[in-house]
């Protein structure tokens, strides 16, 4: 069957996630508009610097958990990435639809406000309560994508 809006695109964040270098989750990220791909993102290391399989993972060697502590990461987030893409090369992203590997971060949240996205489809959950309350109160609508059926369209 042929694959919805929802299902092309998130099937595509999951190929984006595969350049990930990150070494403790990988995470990709589009932002769509009118069936169309404006940016896409993945995280890890900005450009020209080493990736952390080559340096290694300061939060993973001090054991700090998902959602605390993100100034100690090296790597950008697939949303930040996509963000920072769509602005390098001028394109706006006001009323598109971020898809996402996995629910973004208070960081991420806040950014995705502000450059006016509208809806977030994702697929996997991250522990950031903030981050759901403040996508919440900016009314930016959430979906949480399950891909066990296939709706043509």
């Amino acid at each position: 069957m042929r694959p919805d809006w929802d299902h092309y695109f998130m099937e595509i964040t999951e190929v984006v996630a595969k350049r990930s270098t990150c070494l403790r989750r990988q995470v990709g990220a589009v932002i769509a508009k009118d069936k169309h791909i404006l940016a896409s993102g993945y995280n890890g290391a900005p450009s020209g610097l080493a990736h952390c399989a080559e340096v290694g993972c300061l939060r993973e060697n001090l054991s700090i958990p998902h959602g605390e502590r993100h100034e100690l990461c090296r790597g950008i987030h697939a949303e930040q990435n996509a963000i920072i893409q769509a602005a390098y090369h001028g394109v706006s992203i006001r009323g598109a639809t971020l898809y996402t590997t996995t629910f973004p971060c208070v960081l991420c949240a806040k950014m995705l406000v502000n450059a006016g996205i509208t809806r977030i489809v994702y697929q996997g959950n991250y522990p950031d309560n903030l981050a759901k309350e403040i996508l919440n109160e900016a009314k930016i609508e959430l979906i949480h994508f399950r891909c066990e059926n296939v709706k043509e369209g």
